[in-house]
């Protein structure tokens, strides 16, 4: 199969092969998900992680690391598939300004803030969704989880944990602008337009490794806030919650699953670039077919 250039193409096919790219990645993890979630909402969390995870086994059999992982699909499609599509389209647009083939260090994280804010709104409600299914050990479908959440604690419950999640905008930031620099320097040095999918896995890893190695606090915030109820009484701001995860279990409370999660998130970040160096090239294929397919066709349409 020859290969196309992708940035010779616009940003819905990196958007569907994002997409794609992200709901394998998190089906092939997602039992480290489920582990490390149950770690950031425990509270005085001081127990081997072995016990957390025969806890979950016993409750629920091996089904147990997956429950949520519907939702967990759902919300990695959207949320690769917004961000690729805002990312592409930022990135397509400060190369035809610069007239560069490359991004800079500054587009990429410009392009990376934009694109994750949009990230962040768009798929909060699935995260929120997915966390109380993870962590009460609920078969409900995600639409069935989202109604019975807005019916119980009202339409705004589904924006808790958007403040640390637009926090968090710094994790893909670091993560793509690593990402992106590696990738420029490797195409460069291999004199090649596209990424291997064995290059893009390594250096995913890397940009991950990066990105939650130093955000993690607000990781575990996210999560915490997720649970929590629209009501005055359970409601909390960040700094609050900071303080008081500190109190009961100290600094190193901000970090419960940090070892658990850092797996998980390098090997999840390694697979979606992996996969999705691996989808562009069809997606590229598919969407000049497409786009060739509906020009045929008004082409027709106009000469009847």
């Amino acid at each position: 199969m020859s290969e196309i250039n992708p940035n010779d193409v616009d940003e819905l096919a990196h958007a569907i092969a994002g997409s794609l790219g992200g709901a394998a990645s998190i089906a092939v993890t997602y039992p480290l998900v489920t582990i490390t979630t149950n770690l950031q909402t425990k509270e005085n969390e001081a127990r081997p992680k072995l016990e957390t995870i025969k806890e979950i086994y016993n409750k629920n059999g091996i089904i147990g690391y997956f429950l949520g992982l519907e939702s967990a699909v759902y919300g990695m499609a959207t949320t690769n598939f917004v961000y690729y599509y805002f990312y592409e389209w930022c990135a397509k647009t400060a190369r035809t300004l610069t007239t560069k083939q490359y991004l800079s260090t500054w587009e990429s994280i410009l392009a990376s803030t934009i694109a994750g804010s949009m990230t962040a709104v768009a798929s909060n409600p699935i995260w929120v969704a997915n966390t109380r299914m993870t962590v009460a050990k609920s078969n409900h479908s995600t639409l069935r989880t989202v109604i019975d959440i807005v019916k119980t604690d009202g339409p705004l419950t589904l924006l808790n944990g958007l403040k640390p999640a637009l926090v968090l905008v710094s994790n893909p930031i670091i993560q793509y602008t690593v990402y992106e620099q590696l990738k420029n320097l490797v195409l460069r040095l291999q004199r090649k337009k596209v990424l291997s999918p064995s290059w893009a896995f390594l250096l995913g890893a890397i940009g991950k490794l990066a990105a939650t190695g130093t955000t993690y606090p607000y990781i575990t915030l996210k999560t915490r806030m997720h649970l929590m109820q629209n009501d005055p009484k359970h409601q909390k701001s960040m700094w609050s919650l900071i303080v008081e995860i500190v109190k009961k279990d100290g600094v190193s409370g901000l970090y419960n699953g940090v070892a658990v999660k850092l797996v998980q998130s390098i090997m999840t970040a390694a697979f979606l670039f992996f996969f999705k160096e691996g989808f562009i090239q069809w997606s590229l294929k598919f969407i000049k077919l497409l786009r060739s397919v509906t020009k045929s066709n008004k082409k027709n349409t106009l000469s009847i």
